[in-house]
């Protein structure tokens, strides 16, 4: 068997000029610190600092990028066991589970998980051989080991990782515990939370009113009015900011903001706690609050991120036995210009204000999201996400905005990863992605390889942290 070892020069063009480029490009930005501005992580995780469970559990029941492949090969999700929320029988045995993830090992080759995975092995745990079915119980052994190893305790892991700051992403009616424990534990980690409303925003969600019922129940009264809704809100996002919060995020079905009058939405809001609102009335909510909540961010300082376009929860047969985010979910087509025109109208030019717009729809980089950041000072476009989180996805992403929104109306990148251990492979890869863009740049005499060094420091370091105010 070849020893396992990961290329210096891996995803760097094999043009043998922008290659030394791209090599001298990431050495200036390879060790600098990370920045997770919006990810999944459980926080818990850095309150109780044990060791990881198992490998299993580490690195397969999190990560719906690896489950949703082994199901689209007739891998049943219960093999590999996730979670039902039914009462279904699933595998318990971890080792089982990791043996079956490693005969099919090679479905991952040529996909970024593949890529991660990779980098996982090697470069955190130090592993010499590429997983395969063979060597699984090797493997699995050679992990399980350091995982109960005070090196990989997780807050071990954070600082090893060089993350400077974590944001997770959190319900609106969350008691944030955990990061308050963080805070008191006086542990130098720096996890903040991230505001997330959706589930008392969305209309259609059909447990809209119970999650009303336990906002009101967080905030402590009933809230059987819209101005009462507002004011919860607005307490709930002032709560989450003394916390360390900077940012909300909304992960809308539709960009679509518009909107009502006061009566208009006290008309839907009851609608809704009376159980009678249609489609029509969650759409027309959703927007407005879109733009509630761009109001809300001027006067609180929160950055807005609204990443719109994803079908959710696609096949029903998972949904009900497994419920929410186990690699289900679809892109779908997004239209910006119109949808975003009130938003931006009324709030795209106000100097406290920042959107940040991220979408699955790649038609619309160069048609409509680069002209419209490339415009409005208060929009700015996040990187290219989710199923385009990836070396061509990269790319695509640089080509097609760069020439109208440039590089400075971008926010870096983030890993939105549930998968802890993802991070620092996630990030290495996004910036030899960014490195190699660049450096394409320089072979061709567009800018100076000084200039592409700063671009990149600035990418991957100072972007995102301005943009996020972190």
């Amino acid at each position: 068997m070849s020893p396992f070892e990961l290329h210096p020069d891996r995803f760097f063009d094999s043009d043998t000029v922008i290659r030394a480029y791209a090599r001298e490009i990431f050495d200036n930005i390879k060790s600098l610190p990370i920045i997770s501005p919006h990810g999944h992580v459980d926080p818990g995780i850095f309150v109780d600092n044990k060791p990881f469970e198992n490998p299993s559990q580490l690195f397969i029941t999190p990560d719906h990028y690896l489950f949703r492949m082994l199901y689209s090969q007739g891998i049943p999700m219960e093999a590999l066991g996730i979670p039902s929320i039914n009462g279904t029988k699933v595998e318990k045995d971890p080792r089982k589970i990791w043996k079956l993830f490693a005969d099919n090992y090679y479905l991952f080759l040529g996909t970024p998980s593949g890529i991660w995975l990779n980098h996982e092995f090697s470069v955190v745990f130090g592993i010499k051989e590429k997983l395969n079915g063979v060597n699984a119980d090797k493997i699995y052994d050679e992990i399980n080991e350091k995982l109960n190893s005070p090196e990989y305790l997780p807050r071990r892991l954070f600082e090893k990782f060089k993350i400077e700051v974590l944001s997770t992403t959190d319900a609106s009616t969350d008691s944030l515990d955990n990061h308050k424990k963080i805070k008191e534990s006086g542990w130098n980690g720096r996890v903040i939370p991230c505001f997330r409303p959706d589930a008392v925003t969305d209309l259609s969600n059909s447990s809209w009113k119970s999650n009303i019922e336990l906002l009101g129940r967080v905030c402590g009264y009933e809230i059987s009015s819209f101005k009462k809704y507002v004011q919860a809100l607005e307490e709930r996002r002032s709560f989450f900011k003394n916390l360390g919060c900077t940012s909300t995020d909304h992960g809308v079905f539709s960009p679509y903001t518009h909107e009502l009058s006061i009566s208009e939405a006290e008309k839907i809001f009851q609608k809704g706690l009376k159980g009678e609102s249609n489609n029509e009335d969650a759409e027309l909510f959703t927007a407005h609050m879109l733009m509630e909540m761009a109001r809300m961010s001027i006067e609180d300082g929160l950055v807005m991120q609204i990443h719109p376009g994803s079908y959710r929860n696609h096949n029903p047969v998972i949904f009900a036995n497994y419920g929410t985010d186990k690699g289900a979910d679809i892109p779908m087509h997004a239209e910006f210009t119109f949808n975003l025109k009130e938003l931006l109208n009324k709030y795209g030019n106000h100097p406290d204000f920042t959107a940040i717009v991220f979408t699955l729809d790649e038609s619309t980089y160069s048609r409509e999201l680069a002209p419209l950041a490339g415009h409005y000072p208060a929009m700015k476009l996040g990187p290219s996400w989710w199923f385009h989180d990836s070396i061509e996805g990269m790319t695509r992403f640089r080509q097609m905005v760069t020439e109208t929104a440039g590089f400075y109306n971008t926010v870096g990148f983030n890993d939105d990863t549930r998968a802890f251990v993802s991070i620092p492979a996630r990030h290495d890869l996004a910036r030899r992605i960014d490195s190699n863009f660049l450096a394409g740049l320089v072979a061709r005499h567009i800018i100076s390889i000084d200039e592409a060094i700063k671009i990149a420091e600035d990418l991957t370091y100072n972007l995102v942290k301005k943009t996020y105010k972190l």
